[in-house]
């Protein structure tokens, strides 16, 4: 007997003190937009975020990833020293001016990929890194599997155009956030205003980095192809957004539509604890127990970016896996958790029992074997 028994629903909040909806999403000069919460993968407004797009130079943020990841490893230094191939030398686009047969130390390949956009730089990482082209874009394809870009696929470190090189704004928004989580202390150098190599200094195309004090990150692109291409970030107090635009016209496009979506998601989201870790939900009945129920909580506290004003509407509903049998530890997935408002659902996450149930003696677990039977 496992079948779903909802046991009822909680409202987070009774009291509703007038209603106030988000406005309409923005509407943007782009093919494709998302705006997601740097915490909670939540995604809060979006256009066309699961059509496959070229994504020009944003590709380079895979290629960074993965090269963060070596130096977490221990595979690279930052001093690791590089040797320039001629094909990483002569790669066309944006360059960091890398020489041919010369030394580059990790750093500044970093620094030339992640700032400067170079596609030598890219190159130059990818071969060391994967031993061919092949063999990293192998990598940057797997590590898109892991992070559950399901709509990616790339053919190269750098972003130059091809028809099987794509990726959709939701993936880039996933991928931004893992720079950002996974590897804060490099995520500097996303907002990195300039570098210098070889006595030529080059600016970051993200003109963002000079509007707006609070964005610090991430990449942008531009081929014919994909037009123009960003991934940003903002932060304003302890609430980070993703914005990711792809296929706009015009430079200024993608620049304009970025901030227009921080604006709407810092003026129509509020951020709110609508569940705490230890907060009792519900006491279930539980069989052949010491003790005749048990009681629920989630298994973590629950935070969420809401609509403003719509804080109070929102429900939670519980599922539990019926009928629950003895021993039982603390922390034991009981089922699962649904926070709603209206029909769309914000959050779901398992709930667990708030204490252990040991097993009842002899004779009380003989008498509930024979009620489960009816």
């Amino acid at each position: 007997m496992h079948a779903i028994l909802r046991l009822f629903t909680l409202i987070i909040a009774a009291v509703y003190s007038g209603v106030v909806f988000a406005q309409a999403a923005p509407e943007l000069p782009v093919k494709s937009y998302i705006l997601m919460d740097a915490a909670s993968g939540q995604t809060l407004v979006g256009k066309n975020a699961d059509e496959k797009l070229p994504p020009a130079s944003i590709t380079k943020l895979m290629t960074a990833y993965l090269v963060v990841e070596a130096l977490d490893s221990g595979k690279l230094t930052m001093e690791t020293p590089i040797t320039v191939s001629q094909n990483a030398y002569k790669q066309e686009g944006s360059r960091m001016f890398i020489e041919v047969n010369k030394q580059v130390r990790v750093e500044d390949l970093l620094q030339g990929l992640i700032v400067q956009s170079g596609n030598d730089a890219a190159m130059a990482l990818a071969e060391y890194l994967g031993g061919s082209t092949e063999g990293f874009t192998g990598m940057m394809n797997r590590k898109a599997a892991e992070l559950g870009m399901k709509d990616t696929h790339y053919t190269n470190p750098t972003g130059l155009p091809d028809p099987q090189h794509y990726t959709t704004a939701r993936d880039i928004a996933i991928l931004s956030r893992h720079i950002i989580n996974d590897h804060p202390q490099y995520y500097h150098y996303y907002g990195q205003k300039s570098y210098t190599y070889n006595k030529i200094k080059q600016d970051n195309r993200n003109r963002l980095l000079w509007r707006n004090a609070s964005i610090d990150g991430l990449k942008t692109g531009h081929t014919k192809e994909a037009g123009y291409c960003l991934a940003s970030s903002e932060k304003r107090g302890d609430i980070r957004f993703i914005a990711v635009v792809l296929g706009a016209d015009k430079e200024s496009d993608r620049y304009d539509a970025s901030q227009a979506l921080f604006n709407y998601g810092f003026a129509q989201f509020e951020e709110a604890v609508v569940l705490q870790a230890g907060q009792k939900l519900a006491t279930a009945p539980v069989y052949k127990g010491k003790t005749n129920e048990v009681n629920v909580r989630p298994q973590h506290e629950v935070k969420l970016l809401l609509p403003v004003g719509e804080r109070s509407k929102a429900v939670a509903a519980l599922d539990l896996q019926t009928p629950l049998v003895a021993p039982i530890r603390e922390g034991q997935e009981l089922g699962t958790i649904r926070i709603r408002i209206g029909d769309k659902i914000y959050a779901t996450l398992p709930a667990v029992a708030a204490e252990p149930v040991e097993e009842a003696g002899f004779f009380k677990r003989m008498w509930h074997s024979i009620k489960l039977l009816f």
